[in-house]
């Protein structure tokens, strides 16, 4: 399989990951863990296989950076994780993906990186897109709707902060990052999750079973292996474009697979949304070539 091809599956498989959570019967903390731990073991795995040891100079060096990142992805996947069971997949994916207008302000806030014109009006725009996300849903469940779209957002916020923390991470690959970060969810997550309700293996019927694994081996382990290795060997916006698959079939499965209602001007706002950030990411120059796309849902 060629670079594109393992992008193009990767982002397939993480557009198809709020189905599999929705058949999970268990909180979002705990999917998150256990997402975690079935993926680390994985990629663990795999390096052990390969007899390719840790880099543990380089991480020692990285590390605050690393745990941080590690604890706002754990974070941010509970949050992703309950925006599901609130609303429908495609409106909490699309709130979502309004993190890259989150991280060009964060980064021109934050790190003083010049706000270019492009930049600012698709940040502008997308505003207005996402306003038309959250104000159209027009369904009954309205409170609820509301509440998956704050917490799709509040997913974007940690998400965007997964991004801005790892764009200073020089020394460490793709891989061998997410391996410890994933571990550092871990560290997060197990004690909250204890302390919160405990674990719930035992209540996981056949099909929760095989949800989780799934979650875990192929929407993490399997698909963050893919990822990284397209990355590698695609330009950077080759790889900006192509990732823009996952919330397209993140829609498709919320209609098509779920039968979830989205409106026509939910729609038109995702649109605006993704096509901002995705203008403003191919329209970046150096800024574009990889940098801060080393994560993924």
């Amino acid at each position: 399989m060629g670079a594109r091809g393992k992008m193009l599956a990767a982002m397939a498989v993480f557009g198809s990951i709020g189905a599999f959570v929705r058949a999970i019967p268990l909180p979002s903390a705990e999917i998150a863990l256990w997402r975690a731990a079935i993926a680390t073991v994985a990629i663990g795995a795999v390096l052990l296989a390969r007899r390719r040891p840790l880099p543990l100079a380089q991480i020692k060096g990285e590390l605050p950076r690393l745990l941080l990142s590690g604890a706002a992805m754990g974070l941010n996947w509970i949050l992703l994780f309950a925006a599901y069971r609130y609303t429908s997949v495609s409106v909490a994916t699309l709130s979502y993906y309004f993190a890259p207008s989150l991280v060009v302000l964060a980064s021109a806030l934050l790190f003083r990186e010049r706000l270019t014109a492009r930049k600012g009006v698709c940040f502008l725009l997308a505003t207005g897109g996402m306003a038309l996300v959250i104000g159209t849903q027009g369904r009954s469940a309205g409170a609820n709707d509301r509440l998956g779209i704050a917490l799709g957002l509040g997913a974007a916020v940690l998400y965007a902060a997964v991004i801005l923390l790892n764009k200073g991470i020089r020394s460490v690959s793709g891989v061998d990052r997410t391996l410890v970060q994933f571990a550092a969810a871990i560290l997060v997550l197990a004690p909250y999750q204890l302390l919160s309700g405990g674990f719930h293996l035992g209540a996981l019927d056949p099909a929760g079973w095989a949800a989780l694994l799934a979650v875990g081996l192929v929407h993490t382990g399997a698909a963050y292996c893919l990822y990284f290795s397209a990355l590698k060997e695609l330009p950077g916006q080759t790889a900006a474009l192509l990732s823009y698959l996952d919330p397209l079939v993140a829609v498709g499965v919320s209609a098509l697979w779920l039968g979830e209602a989205i409106g026509p001007w939910q729609l038109v706002g995702g649109a605006v949304v993704l096509g901002c950030s995705l203008f403003s990411e191919l329209g970046g120059g150096k800024d574009s070539e990889g940098e801060g796309k080393s994560e993924a849902p």
